[in-house]
């Protein structure tokens, strides 16, 4: 009686700590990661993080009491009453920076080749990249995630693939040759030859 007793409650015990590391790693990678919200003082976006450890130990004992861990902002403002925590409570998933940049690419296609983005795994799988009104082509996490929306309403998106060929056309200009029958969509224009060189060609 008392093996199976011990057995039973080793048993429960082994359980309650697998649910606990379960709701505590749950909680800490739904709350983990850059948020975009709207700076109650100044009305401009921040960039934000939540203190995810401490959400994920209190969500063990019930709701957690969300706090910042960092924020754009700071230094100069990081004795504020983070007002904007309501932000992030009312819609976690909406405001996360990752979920942010997955929307914007998303049905749209490279302005280059056309290829479209047609899902996360298809943005994701290499880092896509845009291209600003300087014409240069750069990934989206080399810029300032509270810049972010202000760049969206301008750039256009880029896919891995051409932005590293524009990359090296940028840097080597000199080794470049683009073939005048070609569009940049690869499509052959030339009006009488059925044959197609490449696009470009490195010397």
């Amino acid at each position: 009686m008392t093996i199976n007793f011990i057995l039973m409650f080793g048993l429960i015990a082994a359980g309650g700590l697998g649910y606990a590391m379960f709701v505590a790693v749950r909680s800490y990678l739904r709350f983990y990661g850059t948020r975009l919200v709207t700076c109650p003082e100044t009305k401009r976006e921040a960039a934000v993080a939540l203190d995810a450890a401490k959400v994920a130990r209190e969500s063990l004992l019930g709701d957690p009491h969300f706090r910042l861990s960092a924020c754009s902002r700071w230094p100069e403002r990081k004795d504020c009453g983070q007002e904007c925590l309501g932000q992030i409570e009312k819609a976690p998933e909406d405001c996360l920076v990752k979920n942010i940049v997955g929307k914007w690419y998303a049905g749209k296609s490279c302005a280059y080749c056309q290829k479209p983005f047609e899902s996360a795994d298809d943005i994701f799988r290499h880092r896509p990249a845009l291209m600003g009104t300087d014409l240069k082509s750069m990934e989206w996490d080399e810029i300032r995630p509270e810049e972010l929306p202000e760049t969206f309403r301008t750039a256009l998106p880029i896919c891995w693939s051409c932005h590293i060929a524009e990359t090296f056309r940028y840097q080597h200009p000199d080794l470049v040759v683009d073939n005048p029958w070609q569009n940049r969509q690869g499509e052959w224009t030339h009006p009488v030859s059925d044959s197609k060189p490449p696009e470009r060609r490195v010397v």
